[in-house]
């Protein structure tokens, strides 16, 4: 089982790897398009005007830009501890037992529009760049990746939950995923769709497909994890389960 994170906007600094070796990364398929992109957005980053308005960045975020000058140079850090935020501290990877910290390098796999699919240990700078950035030039991240994306989840050959957002869906979708919903259910019975704590949960979720020891094939053998873990859930069809939260 492999399981598909988004990536966070927030990222951790500094880091004690060498520089970005894109051929140390997982899925090569991917690396002349993350190359493109790495130099695209160093490059953009020589005009601050222009990386505010590409990368939606307020007039104060001046440290964003110079990460992204950086690319080449910057240390590196392995993805799962480079995102931080909401999602990534549920997950809590730092805190993880030994064992448990070994399937989360084997199961989980981050979707990131910088670098395309990254596997857990794969070391990464700190950057900023979003699934709906514009690079000035440039074809949307969508158009960029979806054809790469299209070969490269082809070739996985493990069953996968996908928990990425929307937006990073749209760059490239995995056939078959199950992918997750968060909904709170009201006393009087009716439901909609988390907003705040939905990362949180997505983290949670995460984190207890990494840690069981079921053998997770199907939709439901997530949700007998699920279960397992004490969340509501339900099967929406054979490709979507839904948590329910208060």
């Amino acid at each position: 089982m492999r399981v598909i994170l988004p990536p966070s906007e927030t990222k951790s600094d500094g880091g004690a790897g060498a520089p970005l070796n894109l051929g140390s990364l997982s899925f090569p398929e991917a690396t002349a398009t993350r190359r493109h992109l790495v130099d695209a957005l160093v490059a953009l980053s020589a005009d601050l005007d222009a990386s505010r308005a590409a990368l939606g960045l307020g007039a104060t975020a001046i440290a964003e830009v110079d990460r992204n000058a950086e690319l080449w140079e910057a240390p590196t850090r392995p993805a799962v501890e480079r995102y931080t935020g909401v999602l990534y501290d549920a997950l809590d990877y730092p805190g993880m037992t030994k064992p448990t910290k070994t399937k989360a390098l084997d199961r989980i796999l981050v979707g990131s529009a910088l670098f395309g699919p990254l596997g857990a240990a794969d070391p990464i700078p700190a950057y900023r760049l979003s699934a709906g950035s514009k690079l000035p030039g440039e074809p949307t991240l969508t158009t960029t990746w979806k054809p790469v994306l299209r070969d490269v989840f082809a070739g996985l050959d493990e069953f996968v939950v996908d928990l990425r957002s929307g937006a990073y869906q749209n760059l490239g979708r995995v056939p078959g995923a199950v992918t997750v919903t968060v909904m709170t259910e009201k006393p009087d019975g009716s439901r909609s769709v988390v907003s705040h704590f939905n990362k949180h949960c997505k983290g949670l979720v995460a984190r207890e497909l990494v840690r069981t020891r079921r053998r997770v094939v199907d939709v439901d053998g997530v949700t007998a994890v699920l279960s397992d873990a004490g969340q509501r859930v339900e099967i929406a069809d054979p490709t979507t389960v839904v948590v329910l939260t208060d």
